[in-house]
């Protein structure tokens, strides 16, 4: 009987996420079709965070119901973690709290809104150049939030959207660093329980009402999925860079 070749080992993503039952949501299958394995870690339960980025192609650090001021020791211990892919030239992509622990990181100011007005729900966003010209998907429109905190565009990031009572909506940072203050992960399993954990937040200032992000899914999902799959193309490669950095230099 021939002996196959040995099984190449998995690729991996290295995941942060902020809850004992928190998902990476889409991005899990995503990335699983493309031959990477997500290596899971939760630093606010004691996992350690790797001390170099030899074995991993990629972090995500997604979402969480802690903010990026507070001052738990593990939330200090990300944002200078994140100086790690930065330094190795790595893959990164923050998620909502991970691109305000980036912001943090990079030496920049993560805020309230002066009203106390959040963003759950869906809402709009306004692709710059830069931001149109970083797939040949067009960027969505309209994305899923669930914040009440934003973040100033860190020195050096190059803005890929912008939104209304948040301006800083997404940016990249160097050829392969970039912060999503929106949901591209979400699914409508994820948005279902956000709703029912998260429902006090739904009375807070600017939130959209349950049953309309249930809704809405159904009209903006598909566009945000279809720009998900080409965006993970180029940010595995590390490939941000170069031509949207020229678009917004021009």
């Amino acid at each position: 009987m021939p002996v196959g070749k040995p099984a190449q080992p998995a690729k991996k993503i290295l995941a942060v996420l902020h809850g004992e039952q928190s998902s990476p949501g889409r991005l899990r299958h995503m990335l699983a079709a493309r031959g990477y394995e997500l290596d899971i870690r939760r630093p606010c339960f004691g996992d350690p965070l790797p001390g170099t980025m030899a074995d991993h192609e990629g972090a995500i650090i997604f979402g969480g119901a802690m903010g990026a001021n507070d001052p738990d020791p593990y939330i200090r211990r990300e944002i200078e973690w994140i100086g790690v892919p930065l330094k190795e030239g790595k893959p990164f992509l923050g998620i909502c709290l991970g691109a305000q622990l980036f912001a943090r990181h990079l030496g920049h100011r993560v805020y309230r809104h002066p009203h106390e007005r959040v963003e759950v729900g869906y809402y709009a966003v306004d692709p710059t150049p830069a931001g149109q010209a970083l797939t040949e998907t067009p960027f969505p429109t309209r994305v899923y939030h669930w914040h009440e905190d934003g973040f100033d565009l860190p020195r050096g990031a190059t803005l890929l959207a912008r939104g209304g009572d948040f301006e800083n909506q997404a940016c990249s940072y160097g050829p392969s660093a970039v912060a999503l203050q929106f949901h591209p992960e979400v699914t409508y399993a994820c948005m279902c329980k956000w709703a029912v954990r998260g429902a006090h937040k739904l009375a807070r200032p600017g939130a959209q009402p349950s049953h309309q992000h249930l809704s809405d899914w159904h009209l903006y999902d598909p566009a945000v999925a279809g720009w998900m799959n080409s965006f993970l193309d180029r940010w595995l490669k590390g490939r941000l860079g170069a031509e949207h950095a020229a678009v917004a230099a021009e």
